[in-house]
């Protein structure tokens, strides 16, 4: 199981948030984050964020992200999208 949660945090508060599970054995964890970060905005009634390169470091160190403005072609009534993996596939 690979589950992600997704925070929409305004002045540090929690104002909206939303865990996807993707049980797909089969994808690689790119598409599977791809695919998370896609159905977590949906759900959150969002636009899709535009990873930038700090985005893909944060993400790539630590599994854990936050898309500001800076990311979004729409404006955003909140600081930042909080994007965090907090369970992933162990393959033994």
């Amino acid at each position: 199981m690979f589950r992600v949660w997704m925070k929409i945090m305004k002045e540090n508060r929690l104002m909206q948030d939303t865990v996807v599970e993707i049980d797909d054995p089969d994808e690689t964890r790119t598409h599977k984050v791809y695919r998370a970060l896609e159905e977590g905005c949906h759900r959150l009634d969002l636009a899709i964020p535009i990873w930038l390169e700090l985005n893909k470091k944060d993400f790539m160190r630590h599994a854990h992200t936050r898309f500001t403005a800076d990311s979004f072609i729409e404006t955003i009534d909140f600081d930042y999208l909080d994007f965090r993996v907090i369970e992933e596939d162990h393959i033994y």
